[in-house]
C-alpha cells in the first residue's frame, strides 16, 4: 500500500509533459467568403494590401474543385516580350505572386480599381475596370508602378461563391501593364 501511495506520490508531484499545440494546416483567413461579386473584388483588392497567397488564390476558379480552368490573357504588347504569359496557368499566377511577396518590402501593395463596372453575360459577370497597381520592390531599380484596364470573367461555384475564371488585361499609353508585372515575375 506504500509504495502505491508513493507512486501515487510521484506521478502527482511531477505531473504530466504536455506538447505545444499543433499548428492549423488550413491557412487563416479574415476575409469574408465572396457570396456576393463585390465581395471577390474586394477580397481581391485586399489580398494584395496583405499580401496573402491564400486570400489571393482564393479569388480565382481551380478546375479541380469548379470545373473551370483560369485562364490569363495578357496585353499584346506583354505577350510578344513574355513568352511565359503565353501558357499561364493556376500555378503560374500563385508563382507570381509568390515571387512579388518575396521581392518587396514590408509594406503593402497598393491596387486601386476605378472607372468599374459589372455586366451581366450567361452564368458568368463580366467586370471591367481601370487599374493603379504600387508594388514596394527592395530593388529601387525595379519598376513599382503600373497602369491599364482589365476583364474578369466571374461566376459562382457549387457553394454560390464568387470565382475569377478569365482575366484579360490591355495596356494603357506608355505605362507599364500587370501583364509586364507578371512576365517579370513568372517562374
Amino acid at each position: 500500500m506504500k509504495s502505491i501511495i508513493l507512486i501515487l506520490s510521484l506521478f502527482i508531484l511531477t505531473g504530466c509533459d504536455t506538447r505545444d499545440a499543433e499548428k492549423p494546416t488550413e491557412p487563416v483567413t479574415n476575409l469574408p467568403q465572396a457570396f456576393e461579386r463585390e465581395t471577390l473584388i474586394n477580397n481581391f483588392i485586399v489580398s494584395h494590401q496583405t499580401k496573402s497567397v491564400f486570400d489571393y488564390m482564393n479569388c480565382f476558379s481551380d478546375s479541380i474543385l469548379t470545373g473551370k480552368t483560369f485562364t490569363f490573357t495578357p496585353s499584346s504588347e506583354a505577350a510578344s516580350q513574355f513568352p511565359a504569359l503565353m501558357d499561364w496557368n493556376l500555378q503560374s499566377e500563385e508563382n507570381y505572386f509568390r515571387n512579388i511577396i518575396a521581392s518587396t518590402e514590408n509594406i503593402p501593395i497598393n491596387l486601386i480599381l476605378s472607372n468599374s463596372s459589372f455586366s451581366q453575360q450567361g452564368d458568368s459577370v463580366i467586370y471591367t475596370s481601370s487599374y493603379s497597381l504600387t508594388v514596394p520592390f527592395s530593388d529601387q531599380g525595379i519598376p513599382q508602378n503600373y497602369k491599364g484596364n482589365l476583364i474578369f470573367y466571374m461566376f459562382r461555384d457549387q457553394s454560390l461563391i464568387w470565382k475569377i475564371y478569365y482575366w484579360q488585361d490591355f495596356k494603357s499609353g506608355d505605362d507599364l501593364s500587370w501583364s509586364e508585372l507578371k512576365g517579370r515575375n513568372a517562374n
